[in-house]
């Protein structure tokens, strides 16, 4: 260490010099709080299929309904719930219907921003749903770019079901902090 910094250091005024540049670090680390509403569109049949079964208790065939299949997903992420409404991102990860009544997934994926505010940006979910409750609440717990060092949580909202066809659109309210 220099003779300059350890005379700095052990001189009387050093903390009312250091606490203001210590207050305005300080300040600069403070959280933003984002909250975020978008739209994930699962389709599991149709022409739109974004979603796939890939393994489970008689293969790939295994219905999302059964306990131990795992999905693959690449949904689409939407500002609306409108089939048709501006794509924003991708909702892109597995879920497993981990309840053994069949109930109930769990979900790992990441919502990848591909155009707007936080294009390049992306968050990671993971938590339960139990599909039968039309809200759910789920963790947010990492991100990249706009998203760094977030910590979060969001309420998913069935907005549409159609267990025969396997269609839902999902409504993710988000609220994260980052720096």
């Amino acid at each position: 260490m220099s003779k300059t910094l350890i005379t700095l250091a052990s001189h009387s005024l050093f903390p009312l010099l250091a606490l203001p540049a210590l207050f305005w670090a300080l300040n600069r680390l403070k959280p933003r709080q984002t909250k975020l509403v978008f739209y994930v569109h699962d389709y599991l049949s149709g022409e739109n299929t974004s979603a796939i079964s890939v393994a489970g208790r008689d293969g790939p065939k295994t219905s999302v309904l059964q306990f131990g299949t795992i999905i693959a997903v690449d949904d689409p992420v939407t500002v609306g719930p409108d089939p048709k409404s501006k794509e924003i991102g991708r909702a892109q990860g597995l879920y497993i219907n981990s309840q053994l009544d069949g109930k109930g997934l769990h979900l790992v994926f990441s919502v990848i921003f591909t155009e707007g505010e936080y294009k390049g940006s992306s968050l990671e979910i993971q938590g339960a749903d139990i599909f039968s409750m039309k809200e759910r609440e789920f963790s947010v717990v990492s991100g990249t770019g706009f998203f760094r060092f977030v910590k979060g949580f969001g309420i998913m909202t069935t907005e549409f079901m159609d267990i025969p066809n396997l269609k839902a659109i999902l409504k993710l309210d988000i609220t994260v902090r980052h720096y």
